[in-house]
Formats: structure tokens, C-alpha cells, sequence
């Protein structure tokens, strides 16, 4: 069998999609194939694999997303805008796209300029570990603020983090955040991955969020901040009722970098 794929990034976050809407490809490919068709050796090379696969009368499509490690995920932010991009290219065209994902329901726009404006679920709840926040915004985060970022070694200290027994069985990604006069920068460490990626878009909208409950922990009033990640720039806006933020948009880029057709070993 032979697949045909494409591949894009956002802010460096990359990954292959395919797209699934005749049914071929979800009940084949195993976790073995997905890691094999993400080795950066051995495969095409990607942080993650989504399928763009068939909607209903509600949404446009429904994205299934794999981590590099074959297994599937919770909602990816940088995936979710990268596969928005693709469905217009496979001829899917809306003003605002609604689709569905593991967390539920989002929409988004593609803007002028080519970026992609994706809208990401409300968040209602904020842990606190001493100094540290717990999130989920549509995957679990694990945010550090530190006054360097520099001076972190994120691939150690984040997978010390995410082998620690709390989160040892199922994970969670790890975020190293410092605030300048620019904004945020961010270095994030991907379960899944089991290292540091060059953006996460959760992570970045969990960043975003982190960075005002700490500033205030009750607010409101709308919000934009912008926030660089390793492999560019995002922003994060929406409104503060409260403890809650709602409207919240991932706001950054979504680029096609090539497509291909690869084989598939026969079951």
C-alpha cells in the first residue's frame, strides 16, 4: 500500500498529514507504522502524524492526531492550525472552519497574511505546585517560570519533570517560561516526543494563561500576548471573566513544506 502524504509546520512544529476522508488509513496504520513514517531517520520525519478524516453535517472534518511515538493524543495547538491549512488545500474551503478533535469542537480562520487563528477550549482550572501551574488547555501543561531560559537545559530538566511519579504513567508536557519586555519566551518538552520541540502550541496558550493567573489571579477583560517559541512566533488572545478565560485563539503560522507518497508495508 502506498500513501500519500504532505508535510507542514508551524513555528517548527512539524508534521505529516494524510488525508483519511474515504477510510482507508485509520483502521491500517498501527502504532508501528506511525512511529516508522515519523523517524527523522528512518521515515519522513515529523512531531506528529493527523489524519484529516470525515466530518458530518456539524463540522468540516474531524483531525486525529498521533504523537511521534505512534500512540494517540490529546489536542495538538500547532497541528490543529497546520491541518486547517491542508484541508483548504485538499479543497475543503470555509470562511471559518469548524472541526472536531479529541477535546471537542474548534474553529478557526486563515487570515490575511497566512497565519491561522485557532480557537482553543475555555480553561476553567489552575493547579499550583510551590511556584509552578498545572493547565490543561486541551492537552496537560506543566509550567516553570524562570528568569532565564537560557540558562535551562529543557530536555533534562523537562523530562525530570515528566518522569516524576505524579505524572510517570501518563505524562504531561513541561514548559519553561520567562517573561521580558517583549512578552514570553517558552521552551517546552512534548510526552509523546520525549523531548524538546521547537514550539507547542498548547503549551504556548498555557504559557499565555500561566502569565496573567500569575500576575493576578482573578481578572478580566480581554488579553494578547505574544509569546516565542524556539521556531518562531505565536500569540495567544481571548477574554478574562474571572478564574475562566474564554475566546481563547492561537494565533501563528501553518506552512506547507513538501508532499510525497511513501509504502506501507503490507499486514
Amino acid at each position: 500500500m502506498v500513501i500519500e502524504f504532505s508535510k507542514y509546520q508551524g513555528a517548527g512544529n512539524d508534521f505529516v498529514i494524510c488525508d483519511d476522508r474515504e477510510r482507508l488509513l485509520l483502521p491500517r496504520l498501527t502504532q508501528a507504522d506511525i512511529a516508522r513514517i515519523c523517524d527523522r531517520r528512518f521515515g519522513v520525519g515529523a512531531d506528529g502524524l493527523m489524519l484529516l478524516a470525515p466530518g458530518d453535517g456539524e463540522f468540516d472534518f474531524r483531525m486525529i492526531y498521533y504523537n511521534s511515538d505512534g500512540r494517540e493524543s490529546t489536542m495538538c495547538g500547532n497541528g490543529g492550525r497546520c491541518i486547517v491549512r491542508f484541508a483548504r488545500e485538499r479543497g475543503i474551503e470555509r470562511t471559518t472552519y469548524r472541526f472536531l478533535a479529541i477535546d471537542g469542537p474548534h474553529d478557526a480562520t486563515i487570515l490575511e497574511n497566512g497565519t491561522v487563528a485557532l480557537g482553543m477550549q475555555d480553561v476553567n482550572t489552575i493547579e499550583r505546585i510551590g511556584e509552578d501551574l498545572i493547565l490543561d488547555t486541551g492537552s496537560p501543561h506543566y509550567l516553570r517560570f524562570v528568569p532565564n531560559l537560557d540558562e535551562i537545559d529543557v530536555p533534562t530538566s523537562g523530562r525530570s519533570i515528566r518522569r516524576s511519579p505524579p505524572f510517570a504513567t501518563n505524562g504531561i508536557n513541561v514548559n519553561f517560561v520567562e517573561a521580558d519586555a517583549e512578552g514570553l519566551r517558552i521552551g517546552t518538552y512534548e510526552r509523546g516526543v520525549e523531548d524538546e520541540t521547537l514550539a507547542c502550541g498548547t503549551g504556548v496558550t498555557a504559557a499565555a494563561i500561566g502569565e496573567l493567573y500569575r500576575r493576578e489571579p482573578r481578572g478580566s477583560g480581554k488579553f494578547h500576548l505574544g509569546v516565542r517559541a524556539r521556531g518562531g512566533e505565536l500569540a495567544v488572545t481571548g477574554e478574562r471573566v474571572g478564574s475562566t478565560f474564554q475566546h481563547i485563539r492561537l494565533i501563528g503560522p501553518a506552512t506547507f513544506v513538501f508532499s510525497g507518497t511513501l509504502p506501507l508495508a503490507d499486514a
